[in-house]
């Protein structure tokens, strides 16, 4: 440590914990996401020393047999991505629920494109071994055992991947959206029988077949055990209820839940928990919502924005009301940095997850710099908890209040972008800081943006978004 010309105080090193942890994790998705394209590839092999490669003598055959290899692949890719929306400990420990949940996204589209794809030639190529038309294929497949209902679970697969696309996904509530998303798993298990009774993968005593039920017992086991039991054994044993209720701003209230040996849970500040109300209106809403503190052994507290139907209905809830849970998730958390010094910028009900994170850092004075963000004093919800917190640890903080800008950097004020405020003058030392944002997804992409354009590594950026 060190004092410059000005006085401020300089972090000449690296805390060394934060570069071997990153490191650590960096370490563990390169070995998930080699594990990833590896199982893609053991499918195919399986297949082809099992006597795929016998398969390919006719053009017919040889069509057929890709068609094969392209199913193989696309119930690979989506049992990857049930295992990557599992919410396993160590994966999300390793790289946080929300990098997990975007590689989950990223494998549906060439998951359900070769799944289709699969369909499809597989009729080119029966049609070319029967000699007729492949359209007219389809009748004769129809008769097969066990083929209308992996049709059935296409269609479902085909109903999950449309409302998955963003534009429609924003015309649904979370809550419908969820139910919604939950047809995956009906889809996959509709399409087991037909390959039972169809494929050769599961062919009696074969690697292929053994392959196969690990990954389907890997897969669904892991979303019955951290999705089902374990949260079920946690709510029951730590026994939530809540407490009482306090509104902080218009809108906004904060929900104090009561239970016991809460401190056991380990949850870290700026993790989340995904909470169930069981009230009438409510016990069929699953609700991701960061603490906005650190739990003591009997309390925790969250602090909800009304944001629309899920939102205002537990807003409303009663003292009393017993409560489920799931969590603690994300690694949104001191844990995750890698570089000397901090930076935060905070919008709106962002602020939730940076209040918990600062209560739980352990920070030398003047290693952490925070930018608290709001368009009107009504959003200026939990910043005296920020800046008595702030105050105590030796972490500078700058206000910033007012509509967004229409000319410069669309995240600032305009009356700050207009005297050529620029978020390296906010941070000076941004390039040897992580960068915490959170806040509204429109509002923290330009951040984000404006802090890569300053040149900041990718990995030094940690931005939790609300949305889904």
């Amino acid at each position: 440590m060190a004092i410059d010309d000005t006085g401020a105080i300089r972090l000449s090193t690296p805390p060394p914990d934060h570069e071997a942890r990153y490191r650590r994790r960096a370490r563990i998705g390169d070995a998930l996401v080699v594990a990833l394209w590896l199982s893609s590839a053991v499918a195919v092999a399986l297949f082809l020393v099992s006597g795929g490669t016998a398969r390919f003598g006719s053009v017919a055959d040889a069509v057929t047999s890709v068609g094969i290899m392209t199913g193989l692949v696309g119930t690979n890719l989506v049992l990857a991505m049930f295992i990557l929306a599992a919410r396993v400990p160590f994966i999300d420990r390793a790289v946080g629920h929300d990098r997990a949940i975007a590689v989950h996204r990223a494998l549906g589209k060439p998951a359900f494109y070769l799944l289709l794809a699969h369909g499809l030639i597989l009729l080119v190529g029966y049609g070319l071994a029967s000699g007729i038309n492949p359209i007219a294929e389809i009748g004769p497949l129809l008769a097969i055992p066990d083929m209308p209902l992996a049709i059935v679970g296409m269609a479902l697969l085909v109903v999950v991947v449309v409302t998955s696309l963003g534009s429609v996904r924003r015309r649904f509530s979370y809550e419908t959206w969820h139910l919604t998303h939950l047809l995956s798993y009906a889809a996959v298990i509709a399409s087991v029988p037909h390959q039972l009774s169809i494929g050769s993968v599961f062919s009696p005593f074969s690697l292929e077949r053994a392959y196969w039920l690990a990954l389907y017992v890997l897969a669904f086991g892991a979303i019955l055990t951290h999705r089902l039991v374990e949260p079920l054994a946690s709510s029951l044993r730590h026994r939530l209820r809540v407490g009482r209720i306090e509104t902080e701003a218009p809108g906004v209230v904060s929900i104090y839940l009561t239970g016991r040996r809460l401190r056991s849970l380990e949850s870290a500040g700026g993790q989340f928990f995904v909470w169930r109300f069981w009230t009438l209106g409510t016990w069929w809403h699953s609700h991701p919502v960061s603490l906005s503190a650190l739990p003591t052994d009997t309390e925790m507290r969250i602090t909800v924005r009304d944001l629309g139907g899920g939102s205002r209905s537990i807003s409303a809830v009663r003292p009393g009301t017993r409560v489920w849970f799931e969590g603690p998730y994300g690694v949104f958390t001191d844990a995750g940095r890698t570089a000397p010094r901090l930076a935060i910028v905070v919008a709106g009900i962002g602020i939730t997850p940076v209040r918990a994170l600062l209560e739980d850092s352990k920070l030398r004075p003047g290693e952490a710099t925070i930018l608290l963000r709001a368009s009107t004093l009504d959003d200026t919800f939990l910043w005296g908890e920020i800046l008595q917190l702030a105050e105590r640890k030796g972490v500078e903080v700058t206000t910033m209040i007012g509509p967004r800008a229409r000319r410069g950097p669309g995240w600032m004020t305009q009356a700050d972008a207009d005297r050529g405020l620029t978020i390296l003058g906010l941070f000076p030392d941004l390039l040897e800081s992580d960068l915490y944002l959170c806040g509204p997804t429109p509002w923290l992409d330009l951040v984000e943006a404006d802090a890569r354009a300053a040149g900041i590594p990718d990995h030094q950026i940690h931005a939790e978004r609300f949305d889904w």
